[in-house]
């Protein structure tokens, strides 16, 4: 499962869970702005920074990174990678570092060069496996059925779907749960298609085309294809997608998209949802066969 993908639609869908996790009220959780940041001099990328608002200096500066394997020198990357950003952004805010563990077996523990800040306030540890146990708040549910076995998975899924749809009142904070769940699956059990995971959870009134993501573009593009043709549609519906994602995109690009064939584009479709920039779609399409137009 690509862990790190599936915690940054996490973490951009619900900026609470963050907050439930250190234990901190998420009253401000909307208002910050969460982020994967590459640190273009070095090969550090830290998986998150959320970003409070510019005018509300007293709030943290949290710095998250999400650790499933063991790795003995975690702590040397981690602190060096959020000493980096800290010389080359100059926040205003002060700053905290959340640690978030498979479980506690993949700690490294504490090391004699950062036993100081480990053990200060700046740094949180948490460990999933024990934190979702209770299965006490949907966000705790939602984080078991990330832990689950995928033997297990399917049943833990439908049954946070059965309390989303019994508990929460809010639609779209319903639909972006069920979403979420529906995504999680599909990374656990990828010789399964949308379509079966959706079966299996009693979501066959929800396409992924229906998911709020596409819908604040897929009313005009399908005008559009509609005039232009299928095939045509599909291009200009793909295309807005990336620019929501990644931005204006070069015209090498746009002449690569434009050389694919229908079942790719409906492929790129569905793996634009974890796009993070341009590179992202750069290496999708160099895997996928497609080379740079040279006219």
């Amino acid at each position: 499962m690509k862990t790190d993908s599936l915690f940054y639609r996490l973490f951009q869908t619900l900026p609470d869970l963050l907050f439930e996790l250190i234990e901190q009220k998420a009253e401000h959780a909307s208002a910050y702005r969460f982020t994967s940041v590459e640190l273009k001099e070095t090969t550090f990328r830290l998986d998150g920074v959320f970003t409070p608002p510019a005018d509300e200096p007293n709030w943290s500066l949290f710095f998250i990174e999400v650790q499933f394997q063991m790795d003995p020198d975690f702590y040397a990357r981690f602190f060096a990678e959020i000493f980096l950003y800290l010389r080359h952004h100059h926040p205003r805010h002060p700053w905290r570092a959340v640690v978030i563990y498979l479980t506690r077996t993949v700690d490294p523990g504490d090391h004699l060069h950062y036993r100081v800040l480990l053990q200060s306030e700046h740094v949180v540890r948490v460990y999933l496996d024990e934190w979702a146990a209770m299965r006490q708040s949907l966000t705790q549910h939602l984080m078991a059925v990330v832990l689950a076995e995928p033997e297990t998975a399917v049943t833990e899924a439908q049954a946070l779907v059965s309390r989303v749809r019994q508990e929460l009142v809010d639609k779209r904070q319903k639909d972006a749960i069920v979403e979420l769940v529906e995504t999680i699956l599909v990374y656990k059990l990828p010789t399964l298609s949308r379509q079966e995971i959706q079966r299996m959870l009693g979501l066959t009134d929800i396409d992924l085309k229906q998911t709020r993501f596409y819908q604040e573009v897929f009313a005009e593009g399908h005008q559009e294809g509609r005039q232009e043709g299928h095939f045509e549609g599909e291009v200009t519906l793909i295309r807005r997608l990336l620019h929501r994602r990644c931005g204006v995109l070069s015209a090498v690009f746009d002449e690569q998209i434009a050389r694919l064939s229908l079942s790719q584009l409906e492929a790129l479709g569905e793996a634009l949802l974890d796009f993070r920039s341009a590179t992202d779609l750069e290496q999708w399409l160099a895997a996928h066969g497609t080379q740079p137009f040279n006219p």
